[in-house]
Order: structure tokens, then sequence, then C-alpha cells
């Protein structure tokens, strides 16, 4: 298992816009409902939220009982105090499809968008990569409107669940020519996609408040200890070790 270097204390000082920032992308966080066109019911198969809610439900309680890194995200969650309720802390709703989840720190919830991620593959990517922030929102005490915090959780996010050579190639961080870093730019690139998903920033600001955290959150590992490979057992390694960390 790798070592974990902890966080060092980042700057503190919030971003005083009221915006609501993030959450257009979440139609239903607003109370709206989700209309389809009948072009978009004819072309996309959309108009079947209630069947796709159930399907996405199913997904995640599946995740739940087998996925070795949801089950360890939980584990650490509630060692940590912060025990998940699923019906409380997991909802899947329709999003906007640029988006397969989501986590609302001002509700403590993680959304699964049940219109974008339908397998349980994109399930378990999505609890795992979201489960990481609310642990980062209870175990660090993260403000998510501080530019350098989101960018440190979503740092550690991509860094823990994301990111394998072949993503990273996909991605075009890296070739057969370029593997010494591409990991480390392959989560580079996705965390300032996610600081711009969910802020008005430039690409430059967004670029700039991730090199500035990089190193610190980069080599936080907890608490899954590490980085995940492709077709490797890396997951079930993680969840077998968590005793090491204080995880029931």
């Amino acid at each position: 298992m790798n070592s974990e270097a902890k966080q060092e204390p980042l700057n503190n000082q919030s971003d005083n816009s009221d915006e609501k920032w993030g959450y257009d992308l979440y139609p239903e966080r607003r109370g709206e409902k989700y209309n389809p066109s009948f072009a978009r019911i004819a072309l996309l198969g959309e108009g079947r939220e209630s069947s796709d809610k159930f399907k996405c439900e199913k997904n995640v309680w599946n995740c739940v009982q087998n996925s070795p890194l949801v089950k360890l995200m939980l584990s650490a969650l509630k060692s940590s105090g912060c025990e998940v309720d699923l019906k409380r802390h997991i909802s899947c709703e329709v999003c906007d499809v640029t988006v397969n989840g989501g986590y609302d720190s001002e509700l403590n919830q993680v959304v699964v968008c049940q219109n974008v991620s339908r397998s349980q593959g994109m399930t378990q990517a999505v609890l795992t990569h979201e489960l990481i922030h609310m642990f980062d929102h209870c175990r660090n005490k993260l403000d998510f409107t501080n530019l350098e915090h989101l960018a440190c959780t979503e740092i550690r996010a991509a860094n823990l669940t994301h990111c394998s050579f072949m993503s990273s190639m996909i991605q075009g961080d890296s070739s057969p020519i370029n593997i010494a870093k591409s990991h480390q730019d392959c989560v580079k690139t996705k965390a300032m996609y996610s600081v711009l998903s969910v802020r008005r920033v430039t690409k430059e600001e967004a670029t700039g408040v991730v090199d500035r955290v990089f190193d610190r959150c980069y080599n936080d590992l907890e608490p899954i200890g590490r980085r995940m490979r492709r077709n490797s057992l890396d997951m079930h390694k993680a969840y077998r070790e968590r005793f090491l960390y204080g995880y029931d």
C-alpha cells in the first residue's frame, strides 16, 4: 500500500460570490421537473424517468453490496463519524447530459445522474468519486465555495478513482513515449475540467488553482491508500487493507 501524506492547511479565504455554483447542472436540485421534448423522446429514448430511477437505485444498491471501492468509502465515512444513509445521502436524479453525477455539499448528498450513468460500472465510478468529496467534507471540513478546496478534492477524486494509463491516453495526456508523468497530467486535466464545470472561472484560473495545490493533494491517498490500475486487483487489495487505517 502506498504511504499517505496528510493534507496541509489550505487557504481558508472563501469566494464571496452569491452564485449558486454548480447546481444548474442538476435541475431537480432547484425543484424543477424534467420535461423532455418529443424529439428527445423519439431520438434519445428519454421520457422514462420512473424506469431510469428504478434502475439507478438498483445499481446503487448493487454497488453498495458488491463494489470493494464503494464499500471501502462507506466504511471510511462511518469510521469518521459520517455514516451514510442511502435514502438520505444518495439520490438518483435527471441531470444535464454533460455530467454523470455530483456532490451537493449544502445537503451533503451524492447525486447519481440516472439519465447518464445507466450501467453498474458507471454508477460505481460516480459513487466512489463523489463519496471522496463527501469524505473530504466530513473529515477535512473542506469549504466547497473555496476554489483551492474545490481543486484539492477534485484532484484527490481523479487521482484515486480515474486516470489509468488507458483513460489518460483517451484524454490525450499520455502516449507510448510519455508514460512517466501521464497519470499526474491526467489528474490535473480532469481536476481542471471538474472545477470549470461547477465554477464560472476561466481555464487559466482553473489551471492555476489546480497547480497551486496539486502536490499536497495528489500525495494524499486516504482513505483508499493506492491509485487504481485498470484490470488489476487494486480495489480488492484496498478493501482488504482498510483495517490498517482503522476502518471497519
